[in-house]
């Protein structure tokens, strides 16, 4: 079973020592760096699940690593203060803070908030992932011809809804050209190459997917298309 990552970003050696060292009976994995101008690298090399980060620190203050980790970083940071740091609550979670500490620190209460603050974030990364697929679903009706993409109605012609539903039966795989010109046969006397890309770009937009990288539909060179967001 793989252990927690938690950066703890600290320059007083005792408080480190000690930290990391209940942190490490309690099953976290924690590296430690006692220098500000470090953090940031480290943060980027290590991605731990969890920051516990000084406001007082050699090289960068808290204060500008918390600003500026939140440009690439989403996890938990948990910020230590000395009880005379002249920080308000308000200001801490302004600069991008999720949670904080005063010292001297109780063992106890720190592993209440870690957790707390992992739940928390485990929480949020499992509602993002429900509405990335909820919005990404696709539902084709062939009992009505009805097509939905992330819950609005689609008005498609017969031959966009033909190509559409063929991609869709087979999501994930490449659906070359003729496959979809038979797919075509019957519904539209003009089934070339050309009028296939046109018929996928038409698709693309509707689906609003006309912008590159595609996400949706995407084109292999020299094979076909493919539906990709299933």
């Amino acid at each position: 079973m793989n252990k927690t990552r938690i950066l703890l970003v600290e320059d007083d050696a005792e408080i480190s020592r000690l930290t990391a060292m209940y942190l490490d009976v309690e099953g976290y994995q924690v590296e430690v760096i006692d220098d500000g101008a470090l953090a940031l690298d480290a943060i980027k090399k290590t991605k731990p699940e969890l920051i516990i980060l000084d406001l007082m620190l050699p090289g960068m203050s808290g204060i500008e690593i918390c600003k500026l980790a939140r440009e690439f970083y989403q996890q938990p940071i948990l910020i230590l203060t000395a009880c005379d740091d002249d920080v308000s609550e308000v200001s801490l979670l302004k600069m991008g803070a999720d949670d904080y500490l005063a010292k001297p620190l109780r063992p106890h209460v720190l592993v209440a908030r870690i957790e707390a603050l992992l739940r928390r974030s485990q929480a949020n990364i499992e509602n993002k992932s429900n509405l990335c697929a909820t919005e990404a679903t696709l539902t084709i009706s062939e009992a009505s011809n009805k097509v939905t993409f992330q819950g609005k109605l689609l008005s498609l012609t017969g031959s966009e809804y033909e190509m559409l539903k063929l991609l869709h039966k087979n999501a994930g795989k490449v659906i070359s050209r003729e496959q979809c010109c038979q797919a075509l046969r019957g519904i539209d006397y003009d089934f070339s190459n050309r009028s296939i890309d046109m018929r996928i770009s038409a698709l693309r937009k509707k689906l609003g997917d006309d912008q590159m990288p595609y996400q949706v539909i995407t084109t292999i060179r020299n094979q076909g298309y493919k539906l990709i967001h299933e």
